[in-house]
């Protein structure tokens, strides 16, 4: 019997990547998506010399054609995906909304959102025609809470969670389980993509208080497909222990 297969999105840094590297561990096979060829051929290059056999697909989640062309492009036999993690996403600026960029609002909406479609319409027939599956979504505190300057990557964020609730309802039917995993600060490159490259004003999100990793959200991904079929943990929200609240951070001068 073949190793089950999982397919992650934004595989190419972050918990992308943590997680990846965590379902090997674990025994699966890979699929690794991403748009950055150069680090998916790195990371490939690691899965295989851990034994895991892996695949990868580069391009760009929010383009429907591409996303289509590259499933179609898998092997048959790769297509019988048990494990789907809808990890790609990011957050771009930090202004109040009259004062931000209209394309930041663009790729937030269509790599947090349309991404997440775009993949899951692919993979869902098989999963319902096998009547079985794993679909996991990493949302964000910023889908429950709201906070200064926030507003359309947490709005994005909430539609991830309106998706998580309802995709679950519409499977139900086919045994497949679908759940979210919403993180607090994580010390991944997610501030250096919002602030656009700015390392210092990335660094300063995480100063005086131990944020999340991202191998921390690798291993609550683990518990939750690991699970007996008859078990779905639904949701789970992670924070460092520093963290209360979207807005709430304590910290210290050490």
């Amino acid at each position: 019997m073949k190793n089950p297969i999982a397919l992650v999105t934004g595989a190419t840094s972050g918990f992308g990547q943590a997680i990846a590297l965590r379902l090997a561990e674990g025994g699966y096979r890979l699929i690794i998506t991403g748009r950055r060829s150069d680090r998916l051929h790195a990371l490939s290059s690691h899965l295989t010399s851990m034994g895991c056999d892996n695949q990868l697909s580069c391009f760009d989640i929010r383009d429907r054609e591409a996303t289509t062309h590259a499933w179609n492009d898998l092997p048959e036999s790769w297509k019988e995906v048990d494990v789907l993690v809808n990890n790609a996403g990011l957050a771009a600026g930090r202004e109040p909304v009259e004062l931000a960029d209209p394309d930041d609002w663009d790729q937030m909406i269509d790599t947090n959102i349309r991404g997440i479609l775009n993949i899951s319409r692919l993979v869902i027939p098989g999963m319902k025609d096998r009547k079985r599956g794993t679909i996991i979504h990493i949302g964000s505190i910023a889908g429950r809470e709201g906070y200064p300057g926030g507003n359309v990557y947490s709005a994005t964020k909430f539609a991830v969670e309106a998706l998580t609730r309802s995709m679950r309802i519409d499977l139900l039917p086919f045994g497949i389980r679908v759940g979210q995993i919403a993180p607090g600060a994580a010390d991944t490159e997610f501030s250096t993509v919002r602030f656009k490259g700015d390392q210092a004003r990335a660094a300063a999100v995480y100063q005086g208080f131990e944020p999340l990793h991202a191998a921390d959200i690798a291993e609550v991904l683990w518990f939750m497909v690991s699970r007996p079929p008859h078990v779905c943990i639904q949701d789970i929200l992670v924070m460092p222990t520093a963290q209360a609240g979207a807005a709430w951070i304590h910290r210290t001068s050490e």
